[in-house]
């Protein structure tokens, strides 16, 4: 995958990077050539949580982000570099917070935010420029203050699992930098969620230790 991360991987998610940048996440709507030989996601520019509105009917998993490999994500490898698959997983975690309540209305208005505690990345399929993206998201649990879950980054048209990105997330005060306890509306919503996404079977590699243990 290439040995040096690139890009923005190490902000805060949902940081203002990701909302004054261009080249962030995008909702895509429709297919078209971009000239890449492919057929890939064509997006119109408007950030997702700019079109996201209300409240989405409860699936696991949760299943909506989409994007594209970009030809400044290749590497010398003519692969996409690891470090933005770490960048697309955190466009990813955007989309999710904003569908389980914790979108930038929210963090504004309660003076919140959320970083990461923990990350672990299993790059398991190589990526050529081009190549659409497919995300879907498990909830694996919650307390009032953290949120455990697990993306999965799919081939968009060769339907195979890429990588996965199991993360832990804090809940903070924006005021104080401390952990801080969620709204009532959010748990209430992770909740539910979790009702249905825990009925779900989670990826091989949620929980999985880095080791020899496993061969490639």
């Amino acid at each position: 995958m290439g040995e040096s991360p690139t890009g923005n991987a190490g902000r805060e998610s949902g940081g203002p990077a990701h909302h004054a940048s261009s080249n962030g996440p995008i909702k895509c709507d429709f297919w078209r050539d971009w000239g890449l030989g492919v057929s890939v996601p064509a997006c119109d520019g408007v950030p997702m949580s700019a079109r996201d509105h209300g409240p989405q009917p409860h699936r696991a998993p949760f299943d909506r982000y989409r994007d594209v490999v970009r030809p400044e994500w290749i590497d010398e490898n003519d692969h996409m570099n690891m470090g933005y698959y770490v960048v697309v997983f955190d466009w990813a975690t955007d989309a999710w917070l904003d569908h389980i309540g914790l979108d930038r209305a929210h963090k504004d208005s309660h003076a919140v935010t959320t970083f990461t505690l923990e990350s672990h990345v299993c790059y398991l399929r190589e990526l050529r420029c081009g190549a659409p993206l497919r995300f879907t998201t498990l909830l694996l649990g919650f307390d009032d203050k953290r949120i455990h879950y697990i993306h999965e980054m799919w081939h968009g048209d060769e339907g195979y699992l890429a990588a996965t990105n199991e993360l832990m997330s804090l809940h903070v005060s924006q005021r104080t930098r401390r952990a801080a306890p969620m709204a009532t509306q959010v748990t209430t919503r992770l909740r539910s969620l979790h009702a249905v996404h825990r009925r779900a079977a989670p990826p091989e590699q949620a929980g999985r230790c880095i080791g020899l243990g496993t061969k490639p």
